[in-house]
């Protein structure tokens, strides 16, 4: 069985699961999940300052997870469901799609 051709997709998917693997943006998404969340309403309940914060947004956002909108001063952040969807949808062909061959002898 040939590797799948490298896809468009695969550096999002990789950002995607990077952002993933910190357990204060792990935080932020479930807060998110409840509603569209500011800023500062997201360093009050995380209690990060702002700066920190900016830092694990931008992360997320650059893998495509949250989408912000500007109303006056103010920045909202929302999840992006779209993405987790690519996300899934990587997971689950592992799922289909894997044949797990055995190893083949190695020859030396």
């Amino acid at each position: 069985m040939q590797a799948k051709s490298p896809s468009l997709t695969q550096p999002l998917i990789a950002s995607g699961f990077h952002a993933l693997s910190e357990p204060l943006r792990i935080r932020l998404l479930e807060l998110l999940r409840e509603q569209e969340l500011c800023v500062c309403e997201l360093c009050e309940v995380l209690e990060v300052s702002q700066s920190k914060l900016s830092f694990h947004l931008k992360t997320l956002k650059q893998a495509g997870l949250v989408r912000s909108r500007q109303e006056g001063r103010w920045i909202y952040y929302s999840l992006n469901l779209p993405q987790f969807v690519v996300l899934e949808q990587y997971l689950a062909d592992f799922r289909r799609e894997s044949v797990m061959l055995p190893a083949r002898a190695c020859k030396e």
